[in-house]
C-alpha cells in the first residue's frame, strides 16, 4: 500500500490500495452496484480482482478514501488513449463514498485527486460515464465543470455476443 495522501478535509486521506484491500474494493463495487440497482450484473469475486487488479496484467489502478483511518469510498480506473488528442487519458469507471459519508466531499476529493494524477502523467482528459437517471451525480458533476457527452452513444459487446464475436474471427 502507498502512503496516504492528505486532503483539504480534515481527517480525509486517499491512497492507493494494494492487494490486502481486495476485500474493501469487492465490498465498494457490491455498494455502487446497490446504489445504482444492478447488482444482479456484479460478477466480481475476491479472486478475480485481485488478478485483474494486482496481478501479473494490471489492468486498473484503485484508489481508496480513508476517514480518520477507516476506508469510507474509492476510485478506480484505467488509461484509455484519444487519437485526436494524441495522448492517453484516465477513464474512471466507479467513484463511489459508502452512503453514510456522502456529502462531506469526499467524492469531490477523490475525483481532484484523480485529475491531479491525470495532469501528472500527461493525460489530456478524464472521462467516465453515468446512469441517465442519476441526477445527484450528474449535478455533482457539473458542478465540477465536467461535461456531459449528449451526443455520444456508449455501445458494448459482453456475455454471448462477445463471445459470438470472437468466434466469429476463427470462422
Amino acid at each position: 500500500m502507498s502512503q496516504p495522501v492528505s486532503t483539504q478535509i480534515p481527517g480525509f486521506t486517499i491512497r492507493f490500495a494494494g492487494e490486502d484491500d481486495v476485500p474493501v474494493i469487492l465490498r465498494f463495487v457490491k455498494g455502487l452496484a446497490e446504489y445504482e440497482k444492478l447488482t444482479h450484473e456484479v460478477t466480481a469475486t475476491e479472486p478475480l480482482l485481485r488478478e485483474t487488479l494486482f496481478g501479473a496484467r494490471r489492468v486498473a489502478e484503485v484508489m481508496i478514501g480513508n476517514f480518520q483511518g477507516e476506508p469510507v469510498g474509492f476510485a478506480l480506473f484505467f488509461h484509455n488513449f484519444s487519437t485526436f488528442l494524441g495522448r492517453p487519458g484516465i477513464y474512471l469507471e466507479d467513484l463511489f463514498v459508502i452512503p453514510e459519508m456522502r456529502g462531506r466531499g469526499f467524492g469531490k476529493a477523490l475525483l481532484t485527486y484523480l485529475a491531479k494524477i491525470a495532469a501528472e502523467r500527461g493525460c489530456g482528459r478524464v472521462e467516465w460515464a453515468v446512469l441517465d437517471w442519476n441526477e445527484p451525480s450528474i449535478q455533482f458533476y457539473k458542478k465540477l465543470g465536467a461535461v456531459p457527452m449528449n451526443e455520444w452513444t456508449v455501445f458494448r459487446l459482453t456475455g454471448e455476443a462477445l463471445a459470438a464475436q470472437a468466434s466469429a474471427f476463427d470462422a
